[in-house]
């Protein structure tokens, strides 16, 4: 993600700001600008961008203004009470109950940076209330008791565009706990998101688009009985040789959870070096000096090229906190042309929309 200045001091602030901890500004997104802008004082119910003489006018998002689980502002003259990130829920938890706020906010922060890589990538962003057939909606649903396993009554997954994510992957603790049950090297709330998100733009974007052939050459044929590849890979766990096709051992369940986890793991990638590429990162490797770029501008080889660099400095910088490496995976050949073809479909979906926005 880049980053963003607070418009009154030049201070950095972060995506999740409500305010500059410098100079005291109100902050909020402006999912229309995809900008993090300072806020002047209200005036008749509305805000102006600190120093933006064209004279717009916004008021905060509802979920901002009233629950303070959201940073994004509207125009002023919208309709809408919901910023295009939070009109998307369809339920959210019940805030009665002790703790869900909490983990309420925590759902939405890794959504609004979801949100903001979709649009990011000009991807469709549309609820259900306005494309009943191909909107996305997100449903925050808790179990019935605290008994928080695979099996549980909850699950997160995806079904014709609604997204339901337990809300207890939001508790750090649960979460990690389930993490070592499964026996998984990775698992996090954002993570989450960028993998349903997967499903669901696989759905909206490419079945029956006539492409299914090129996307089985890569990813294998999506036709597979999917119930049964789960049953198996429960009952037996992955392939020996899954690493070697696969970037995750549940990506070796079928073709579409192949296709999530690489998707997930695309935005995982091209989120961190956006970050740092617009904090002008360079890297020391055995070749020299390497100054990251931005992923979006090139082909995926010159990704790939940063992501390797980038990585192996992450990981020694949590090891050198004595924290686990934040991406332990291996990236080999079967996936790099995973990845690039995810990548190359992106670009082609971006310059599309390109085309025809007036």
């Amino acid at each position: 993600m880049k980053t963003f200045d607070c418009d009154n001091c030049g201070e950095r602030i972060f995506f999740e700001n409500t305010g500059c901890l410098a100079c005291g500004s109100m902050v909020g997104f402006v999912p229309e600008h995809l900008t993090l802008s300072a806020f002047g004082p209200k005036e008749e119910g509305h805000y102006s961008i600190i120093h933006d003489a064209s004279g717009s006018r916004w008021r905060k998002c509802r979920n901002y203004e009233e629950e303070n689980v959201c940073n994004w502002m509207l125009p002023a003259d919208s309709a809408e009470e919901y910023c295009p990130s939070c009109r998307l829920n369809e339920v959210i938890p019940d805030l009665s109950v002790n703790n869900n706020r909490t983990l309420w906010a925590k759902m939405e922060a890794a959504k609004r940076r979801l949100t903001f890589s979709l649009l990011r990538l000009r991807l469709p962003v549309l609820r259900k209330e306005d494309d009943p057939e191909r909107g996305l909606a997100y449903r925050f649903l808790a179990d019935p008791d605290d008994d928080f396993t695979e099996t549980r009554r909850v699950l997160t997954g995806h079904d014709r565009g609604i997204i339901t994510i337990n809300i207890a992957e939001a508790d750090d603790a649960v979460r990690e706990k389930m993490r070592l049950d499964m026996r998984e090297v990775y698992r996090t709330l954002l993570g989450h998101f960028r993998h349903e998100s997967g499903h669901y733009y696989w759905d909206r974007l490419f079945a029956d688009t006539g492409r299914e052939d090129a996307f089985r050459a890569v990813f294998g044929d999506e036709r597979e009985d999917y119930g049964g590849s789960l049953q198996r890979h429960y009952k037996n766990g992955p392939p020996p040789d899954w690493q070697e096709r696969h970037i995750t051992s549940y990506a070796a369940v079928h073709p579409w959870e192949d296709w999530a986890e690489t998707w997930a793991h695309y935005l995982h990638i091209t989120d961190t070096l956006e970050t740092a590429c617009y904090n002008g990162i360079e890297i020391r490797t055995p070749e020299g000096k390497h100054i990251v770029r931005d992923p979006f501008r090139g082909r995926f080889s010159s990704v790939a090229q940063d992501w390797f660099a980038l990585r192996f400095v992450l990981n020694s910088l949590n090891r050198s906190m004595g924290l686990q490496d934040p991406y332990p995976f291996v990236m080999g050949p079967a996936v790099i042309d995973k990845l690039t073809f995810i990548h190359d479909w992106l670009r082609e979906q971006r310059d599309r929309s390109e085309t025809v926005s007036p």
